[in-house]
């Protein structure tokens, strides 16, 4: 089945859509390091099944340095020495709250976020981790396609 975009949410809504950008630009201006934020949003994607934002997030990723091995790989951070223990602590953040309604925040998911950054960081990684998801659920809800060159199409 080819996906079908369902509507614009930036022409439907245009103010709105525009203080949602604005909020996940704030976010960018929060402090964390922007290969690691890179890193939740693909793997939020991953677990929410956003094309589009895998997409532009590995894109993303890329510019700034990423290699290949780690995207390959994110999907099974938990078996691959490539990852720090901060990010293996913001994986596991990152994975607890996209799948709140399973997994209810587990204390032992936060208490090792709580050893690798501030309360502000938890905050700003929290915020980060709600504007992604909140992408992805725009994208998926409303079908938005990424860009695909015509020779790459099916």
């Amino acid at each position: 089945m080819i996906m079908k975009r369902r509507l614009n949410a930036f022409a439907a809504a245009p103010g709105l859509m525009q203080q949602w950008l604005d909020f996940g630009n704030a976010i960018h201006k929060s402090g964390l390091d922007d290969s690691l934020m890179e890193l939740f949003k693909i793997r939020a994607s991953q677990i929410n099944g956003c094309a589009m934002c895998l997409h532009m997030h590995t894109a993303d990723a890329r510019k700034q340095g990423e290699t290949e091995e780690r995207l390959y790989l994110l999907d099974a951070w938990r078996e691959s020495p490539l990852y720090t223990p901060r990010e293996r602590a913001a994986l596991a953040w990152t994975e607890a709250l996209t799948l709140v309604a399973e997994t209810r925040a587990p204390d032992e998911v936060y208490e090792e976020l709580r050893a690798h950054f501030t309360e502000q960081e938890q905050v700003n990684l929290t915020l980060l981790i709600v504007a992604i998801n909140g992408w992805n659920r725009l994208n998926v809800g409303f079908r938005t396609v990424h860009p695909v060159a015509e020779s790459q199409a099916a």
